[in-house]
C-alpha cells in the first residue's frame, strides 16, 4: 500500500470532493444562464378554438367558428446600462470559487489521508521494531539459560532475562493494537469499508534527502498566491461585488426590441369570423419610476453581502498564514530531529554491541545487556518517528501553502 495508491483510492471515494464537483456543475449552469440574457427570446403558440356567439333575442343570428389562433413573439433586450455584464461576471466568479472549493476539498482529503497513512506506517514500523526487540530478548534468555546450565550465570540472570522477554512481548502486543487501529483509520479515510483487509506497506519509509526549507516569507507569499481557500474567498468577494453592482443597475432604464405576429385574432380573445394576419414590431423603452424602495433595499443587502465576503477573505488569509507559520516551524523541527535520531541509533547500536561482547566474555552482567537492548529499541523507535514526522511535516507544509497535489506525492 504505497502512499500514491492510497491517495488514488481516497480521491475516488471522498464524498466532499464529489459534492464540490457537483457544485462546479451548478455554477457552470449559472454561467450559461447569465449568458442567455444576451440572446433574444422566441415563442410560438398554436391554439385550437371554438368560438360561439349567441343572441337570445335573435337565435337565427347565432354563429359558431371553428379554427385555430397562432402567434409568434420575438423579444431582444438591446441595452440595460451593463446589468447583464455584471451578472455574467458574478456567475463567472462564482464558478471560479466553486473550482477553488473543489481544489480545497482535494487538499483536505490529501492532508487527512497523508496523516493517517504515516500514522499507520509509523505504527507498523514500531511494531516491527518491537518484534525485533522480542526476538533479541528471546535470544538473550536462551543464551542466559545456556550459561546457567554451564554454571557461568546465576538463576537470577535467567529470571531477569525472562522478565525482559515478557515485557518486550507485552510492548509488541500493544504496538500491534496501535497498528491495527491506525490501519482502520487509514482505510476509513480512504473510503474503504472492508476493515478486515490486510494492508502491506513498503519495507521502509524511503525518506527523501533533507532539503533546505527556504525563507518563511517565500512560503507565505506562495500561500497568498496558491492556496485554494484564499482563491475561493477572493472569487466569492468579486462575485458579491458584481452582484451588488448588477442589483443597483436593475433600477436603470432598459431598451427592448420586439416583433409579434398573430393569425386569426389575438391570444385569449376568441377567433375572428374571418381569417386575419396581424404583425407588429417596435422598440420598448422602460424607465422605472418608483417601486416602493424595493430595489434600494436589495442594493443595501447586496452591498452588505459583499462586505461580509471581504471580511471572510481577510479571515481566510489570516488562517492560512497562521497554518503556514505553524507547519513551517514543525517542518524545521522535524528536519533538525533527523540527524539527532540517526546519531542516537548509531550510539545505541555501538553500546549494545559492546555490552553483548562484554557479556559473552563475562565482563558485564545481564542487567547491562538488557538495558542496552531496551535503549536500542527505543532509539530505533525514535528514528522511525522522526522519519515519519519529517515526511508528514513537509507534506503538511505543502498543503498549508496550497501546492500539494497528486503528482507532488
Amino acid at each position: 500500500m504505497t502512499l500514491g495508491k492510497a491517495v488514488d483510492i481516497a480521491l475516488c471515494n471522498n464524498a466532499q470532493i464529489r459534492a464540490a464537483w457537483t457544485e462546479i456543475k451548478i455554477e457552470t449552469a449559472g454561467v450559461g444562464s447569465a449568458r442567455s440574457a444576451y440572446l433574444p427570446t422566441l415563442n410560438a403558440t398554436y391554439s385550437p378554438q371554438v368560438t360561439k356567439t349567441q343572441y337570445p333575442a335573435f337565435p337565427a343570428a347565432n354563429t359558431e367558428v371553428n379554427g385555430h389562433a397562432d402567434a409568434i413573439n420575438f423579444a431582444w433586450r438591446l441595452f440595460d446600462f451593463g446589468a447583464r455584464n455584471h451578472q455574467l461576471e458574478a456567475a463567472n466568479q462564482a464558478l471560479v470559487a466553486a473550482i477553488a472549493a473543489h481544489d480545497a476539498a482535494i487538499q483536505k482529503a490529501l492532508l487527512t489521508l497523508v496523516g493517517s497513512y504515516y500514522d499507520a506506517f509509523t505504527n507498523k514500523a514500531i511494531y516491527d521494531a518491537r518484534s525485533e526487540e522480542s526476538r533479541l530478548a528471546e535470544q538473550t534468555l536462551q543464551a542466559t539459560r545456556n550459561r546457567e546450565h554451564k554454571g557461568v550465570a546465576q538463576l537470577s540472570d535467567s529470571l531477569q532475562a525472562q522478565t525482559a522477554l515478557a515485557k518486550a512481548e507485552l510492548e509488541q502486543q500493544r504496538a500491534l493494537g496501535d497498528y491495527r487501529k491506525s490501519v482502520s483509520v487509514m482505510l476509513y479515510n480512504m473510503g474503504v469499508q472492508n476493515y478486515a483487509l490486510e494492508v502491506r506497506f513498503p519495507d521502509d519509509l524511503n525518506a527523501p534527502q533533507p532539503e533546505l526549507l527556504g525563507d518563511l516569507q517565500l512560503w507565505l507569499k506562495s500561500a497568498e498566491q496558491n492556496h485554494p481557500a484564499i482563491r475561493q474567498a477572493e472569487a466569492s468577494y468579486e462575485a458579491a461585488r458584481e452582484k451588488a453592482t448588477a442589483t443597483a443597475l436593475a433600477g436603470y432604464p432598459t431598451v427592448d426590441l420586439y416583433y409579434n405576429y398573430y393569425q386569426n385574432g389575438f391570444p385569449n380573445q376568441g377567433l375572428q369570423s374571418t381569417g386575419s394576419n396581424i404583425s407588429m414590431w417596435g422598440v420598448t423603452f422602460t424607465l422605472p419610476l418608483f417601486d416602493g424602495f424595493a430595489n434600494h433595499y436589495k442594493v443595501r443587502a447586496a452591498e452588505a453581502q459583499a462586505e461580509q465576503s471581504r471580511i471572510q477573505l481577510d479571515d481566510a488569509r489570516q488562517q492560512v498564514a497562521a497554518e503556514v507559520i505553524k507547519d513551517y516551524a514543525d517542518a524545521i523541527s522535524a528536519l533538525n530531529n533527523l540527524q539527532a535520531s540517526r546519531n542516537l541509533v548509531d550510539a545505541a547500536i555501538a553500546s549494545n554491541q559492546s555490552s553483548q561482547r562484554r557479556y559473552d566474555h563475562g565482563a558485564a552482567d545481564i542487567l547491562e545487556l538488557i538495558n542496552t537492548q531496551a535503549a536500542l529499541a527505543d532509539a530505533r523507535q525514535e528514528r522511525i518517528r522522526t522519519l515519519a514526522e519529517w515526511q508528514a511535516a513537509r507534506l503538511k507544509l505543502l498543503a498549508a501553502v496550497g501546492i500539494l497535489d497528486r503528482s507532488g506525492l
